[in-house]
């Protein structure tokens, strides 16, 4: 049976920093999951733990309490509405958040490409180079996935975004491309015996029919290795929601994914 699509596990509040949009309430969320026949969703607001040393000026202000303020999420029958987030990794490998707070969430993405935070995911002189980039993409995934982290419930995000490169949509390109297959191949094993999942981030898959090739190898590589896939729509504003199934619908046929290709959150 092809993949469905009834889910979204990474979306935006007001609450993000990179949203601080009122009309992207949790009321607005739910409204979003019903009309488009979702029967599960999960709020991933950016976090970083006041335990967890190192935050960016940016991320600091973006703690528990702050994040929490969305409970509790509004629910209905059709729908089930999951408290997550979205925290990160810094330039030394460290996660945003401490072991004590795994259960407080129903799922937790982590993303390895924000390349674009200097100083605090790469190092302050940043890394210019195409093949620097594609090394870095390599690493802090490899760093990642050696963490003492709930990985049945952890979710990997966008592995294909443009913040890898976002000087110009060719160097973006390039740099996926100079990424080695054979690295691919051995993350996305240790991946799938993990358990993590593999996003399908609406932004990432808005590319050209030119791109396809480029974009999807990362994805192709990780399902002929076992991994499992979820869906992020990624919002952060009403409007990021128009488009959001028809990205997906041709994202799942291009991959040509079946349900035995999802990923499945482990409930507590």
């Amino acid at each position: 049976m092809k993949f469905k699509i009834d889910h979204d596990y990474h979306i935006h509040s007001l609450l993000s920093s990179c949203s601080r949009d009122p009309e992207q309430s949790t009321e607005r969320i739910l409204q979003y999951a019903k009309e488009n026949g979702l029967s599960r969703i999960c709020l991933t607001d950016h976090y970083w733990d006041s335990a967890v040393k190192g935050a960016s000026n940016w991320y600091m202000p973006q703690n528990f309490d702050h994040i929490s303020q969305a409970m509790p999420l509004p629910q209905a029958d059709s729908v089930e509405f999951l408290f997550g987030c979205e925290t990160d990794m810094d330039q030394y490998m460290a996660v945003g958040i401490p072991p004590e707070r795994f259960d407080d969430f129903g799922f937790i993405i982590i993303p390895t490409t924000h390349l674009h935070m200097k100083g605090f995911t790469i190092d302050i002189d940043g890394v210019e180079s195409k093949e620097k980039r594609a090394r870095l993409w390599v690493d802090r995934l490899d760093a990642l996935m050696g963490q003492d982290l709930p990985f049945e419930k952890i979710g990997i995000a966008h592995l294909a975004c443009k913040l890898i490169n976002r000087n110009t949509r060719e160097d973006y390109l390039e740099t996926l491309n100079l990424i080695p297959s054979e690295d691919m191949e051995r993350l996305f094993a240790k991946a799938a015996l993990l358990g993590c999942g593999i996003e399908l981030n609406q932004y990432d898959m808005s590319f050209s029919d030119e791109e396809i090739d480029t974009v999807l190898r990362p994805f192709r590589i990780a399902k002929s290795c076992g991994c499992k896939f979820y869906l992020g729509s990624d919002a952060h504003h009403p409007a990021s929601f128009e488009q959001t199934k028809e990205i997906f619908e041709r994202a799942v046929t291009l991959l040509d994914l079946s349900e035995n290709d999802k990923f499945h959150i482990a409930v507590n």
